[in-house]
């Protein structure tokens, strides 16, 4: 029998990976200076999630087509349109994430957009899944979420200092890149939790990774398009487009996808702030940009909330930690069963 907190772990872990690869977006992208930061960002999600698609297209295919699924003992043709607004919904998301997000960094600065876009994150994340999921926050996540939060912000405040030339005619505009930041913590919650919530449904982990980020590519072509003649004129460009698309945001939401197989999304978008830690080092080894000691306080702080989330539980005497699965009947009613953590939608 698999041990579910191993295969918790798992999960987290793949989910740091991607943090990791996300963390060197920042950078890759400053090889790029040509390019507009709302453009690198489109073509880079875009490009990932149309990729995403075109691997999954079998499962895309069996998954939604509501006779194939249901001889696959996967979804009735009710449950297969009750699933569509939550695709929809999370290809949205995934339209919008980006834009916003880039956006954030231009308009509001740098620190000040990566702070609230990322701390953000886990904070709508919970509240998505308290509202949606009925789901209740443990005091770990509490503990790890808090100690991301404060070592993100410490990572802003270090980094303040260094960050020029990011600004709307020569001056932040806070109150923007804040609403921005919000607006992008709030769809990248989204997008996560509504992989999950088709992985819960019986939709295979690629199939839903697929459909979710390939609605969005499709949904970013005409911004795409918008960017293209800015790539044209400066071709030295397509290397660290064709890296971005291909690592961060391919590779990076395929690992992103199995870790969400395993464990509930607020968990894995609080995991996902060491992604300023990796871009700081990053920044500091390649770039030769400074980092001060309150930096490395913040990056300790988000080293120590991994470790949180990581670190073994106390023995319980009820016996392992369940969660709620809200499962539709072939009548179309919900009913509930409890299933070990991190066995869901593995």
């Amino acid at each position: 029998m698999t041990d579910p907190r191993r295969t918790e772990r798992a999960g987290m872990l793949a989910v740091a990976l991607t943090a990791i690869l996300w963390g060197t977006s920042g950078t890759a992208a400053a090889m790029a200076p040509e390019l507009s930061a709302v453009t690198i960002g489109a073509i880079a999600m875009c490009g990932g999630g149309l990729l995403q698609a075109a691997v999954n297209a079998r499962g895309i295919r069996t998954a939604w087509t509501a006779p194939g699924a249901e001889r696959a003992g996967r979804m009735t043709p009710s449950q297969v349109t009750a699933q569509w607004p939550v695709a929809l919904l999370g290809g949205i998301c995934v339209m919008i994430y980006p834009l916003c997000f880039f956006g954030s960094m231009r308009v509001g600065g740098v620190a000040l957009g990566t702070v609230v876009s990322l701390a953000s994150a886990p904070l709508f994340s919970a509240v998505i899944e308290r509202v949606a999921d009925g789901r209740r926050l443990t005091t770990r996540w509490s503990v790890a979420c808090l100690l991301g939060i404060v070592g993100s912000v410490a990572l802003a405040v270090s980094r303040s200092e260094s960050s020029h030339g990011d600004a709307l005619s020569g001056s932040h505009s806070a109150a923007l890149g804040v609403g921005l930041g919000v607006l992008a913590g709030v769809t990248y919650a989204g997008l996560s939790w509504a992989m999950r919530r088709l992985m819960s449904r019986s939709v295979p982990r690629g199939a839903a990774a697929g459909t979710v980020m390939g609605l969005g590519g499709v949904f970013l072509l005409p911004i795409v398009a918008v960017g293209i003649p800015a790539v044209i004129e400066h071709p030295d460009t397509l290397g660290v487009l064709a890296y971005l698309v291909l690592v961060p945001q391919f590779l990076g939401y395929v690992l992103f996808s199995r870790g969400l197989g395993r464990i509930d999304s607020s968990t894995a978008t609080t995991i996902t702030l060491i992604e300023p830690a990796v871009a700081t080092a990053l920044a500091v080894g390649v770039l030769a940009e400074p980092i001060t000691a309150i930096g490395w306080v913040g990056m300790t702080l988000l080293a120590t909330a991994l470790l949180v989330l990581l670190a073994p539980r106390l023995p319980s005497s009820t016996g392992p930690a369940s969660i709620s699965v809200e499962a539709e009947s072939p009548t179309g009613r919900s009913t509930h069963e409890a299933v070990p953590r991190g066995r869901r939608g593995a």
